[in-house]
């Protein structure tokens, strides 16, 4: 069974033909390998490119099939945005629960309120 998701490319090696992303449900990353690569076939996925895909589940991976790039490069800092953020959590200091952010989420600029699925007229090239 799978599911229409967007996400975030946050890894791609052209070479081996795969990808990983970070999907809009903020679950598992999800991983790409176009198993059917020709010198003329398949999508050709960047870091930070925005796209849809199908979502299946198996076993313990969550994998994607038949990605579409919606807007390339949209995200293209995102990957290096991640490790900083992690960077910054691990070095400054505790502060009181009440003026603690909200964990570890980053927004992502334009996109609907948590809970609502993420709409593709909403989105705007850079």
């Amino acid at each position: 069974m799978s599911e229409k998701m967007y996400g975030v490319v946050l890894w791609a090696d052209h070479s081996d033909h795969k990808a990983v992303i970070w999907c809009e449900d903020h679950g598992d990353l999800a991983f790409y390998r176009n198993e059917e690569h020709t010198a003329h076939g398949g999508v050709s996925l960047d870091a930070g490119d925005l796209i849809q895909f199908d979502l299946t589940q198996e076993e313990n991976l969550r994998r994607v099939n038949n990605p579409k790039r919606l807007v390339q490069q949209q995200y293209a800092g995102l990957a290096q945005n991640l490790r900083n953020v992690e960077r910054h959590r691990v070095s400054a200091p505790q502060r009181p629960a009440a003026s603690r952010s909200l964990g570890n989420v980053i927004p992502f600029p334009g996109t609907a309120p948590a809970g609502q699925k993420f709409r593709p007229e909403t989105l705007h090239a850079s």
